[in-house]
């Protein structure tokens, strides 16, 4: 019998990201990874695929919820949020696509955190365009043959299972693959610049030979279903992530205008100081409040979470690399030092505005809701 994750809910994961990353974020971002201790207390805590069910291990978390999850570790270390995230990514498409043969193999594994997941779209010519994909899939009998190069790919450098997304003919399909496959070679990539420790990497697929229990959900299915369903996933835990972002900028701003003075005047007395911090206190509820929407739609099945959850990613990474930006300012040359909290915030919501659909797609995307129906934008229809 498989015992359940401990309980998950914000209170208990503010604690944890307090206690466990906020005080050694700065320290991973220097050094370029995340520390296999950390990744063991993700485990301890339940925090690496909490939505998954209960018979698999998981705490069975509503979407909602797994919002907030993603916030509070992403206020503390968007690198941590990051791994996060595409192992989510992963073990959601296993969920929702897989086999029961693949569910009964990788769900337990996903959910423990004994396997970490890596979601493989990017490539050195395509990113946000999944139209560019040259990484190919040849079936050979029952097998397959995989070739093809992988970009940018989060935790790559650490995980232990890949989902690969190749071309199949005219089609697009999804592989699940394991890292020991023989052909798979990992390269690290260092000193991007923002989540410095998310462990990026470029993984190449030197004609991996994959058994016909690779293909995740029917060949030809993926392009309209499963790439889209992981992707938006995928966004919605940014968009949770940058509500983070925004929140610890909030914080640390508050905490240096209370213990700075500048000509003989705390800063919380200064109008344009506080006007940067109310502006952060508006973005950030908002964010939150969109974030939470788009996460209600999700648990209600609703079709219109895709739309909420691309306004609530462009919102909100907007609103963390302007806020970010913001508080580099109010700390001065406090903010630019080495080993700066809100220099790191700043360099991760960059990264925010580029990941998961760069904003320039997400504007052309939003874009089109305003031509479908004069009730642009209700929910309550």
């Amino acid at each position: 019998m498989t015992t359940a994750l401990p309980t998950v809910d914000r209170s208990a994961v503010r604690s944890f990201v307090d206690t466990y990353i906020v005080p050694e974020a700065d320290r991973w971002d220097r050094d370029g990874a995340i520390p296999p201790e950390l990744l063991d207390r993700l485990a301890e805590a339940g925090l690496w695929a909490p939505f998954l069910p209960a018979e698999v291990g998981g705490a069975g978390l509503d979407m909602v919820r797994l919002g907030a999850v993603h916030e509070e570790v992403g206020r503390g270390c968007s690198s941590v949020r990051s791994l996060l995230t595409v192992h989510t990514m992963v073990s959601w498409a296993v969920q929702r696509w897989g086999s029961e043969a693949q569910r009964e193999r990788w769900l337990p594994e996903l959910a423990a955190g004994r396997v970490l997941g890596a979601f493989c779209l990017s490539e050195p010519g395509a990113g946000s365009d999944a139209v560019g994909i040259a990484t190919t899939a040849t079936a050979h009998g029952n097998s397959w043959l995989l070739s093809g190069v992988k970009k940018w790919i989060t935790n790559g450098a650490r995980a232990d299972l890949f989902l690969v997304f190749a071309r199949t003919g005219p089609s697009i399909s999804a592989f699940l693959v394991p890292r020991g496959a023989p052909g798979v070679r990992v390269e690290p990539i260092h000193d991007m610049l923002g989540t410095r420790a998310s462990m990026l990497a470029e993984v190449t697929f030197d004609d991996v030979v994959l058994g016909p229990d690779a293909l995740l959900g029917p060949s030809g299915f993926t392009s309209g279903m499963v790439l889209t369903g992981v992707l938006d996933l995928g966004r919605y835990s940014v968009a949770a992530g940058s509500v983070g972002i925004v929140q610890a900028c909030l914080e640390a701003c508050a905490e240096h205008a209370g213990r700075r003075t500048t000509g003989g005047q705390p800063l919380t007395d200064r109008q344009l100081i506080r006007s940067k911090l109310s502006d952060m206190v508006t973005d950030v509820r908002a964010a939150r409040l969109l974030v939470a929407e788009a996460g209600r739609l999700k648990d209600a099945g609703d079709s219109a979470t895709l739309m909420a959850t691309w306004v609530a990613k462009y919102f909100a990474s907007t609103a963390a690399a302007r806020h970010a930006s913001e508080a580099v300012q109010v700390h001065g040359a406090l903010g630019c030092a080495p080993g700066s909290p809100v220099a790191r915030f700043y360099r991760d919501a960059k990264v925010m505005e580029i990941i998961e659909g760069s904003n320039e797609i997400q504007r052309i995307t939003i874009a089109e809701e305003a031509f479908r129906s004069p009730y642009t934008g209700r929910t309550d229809d």
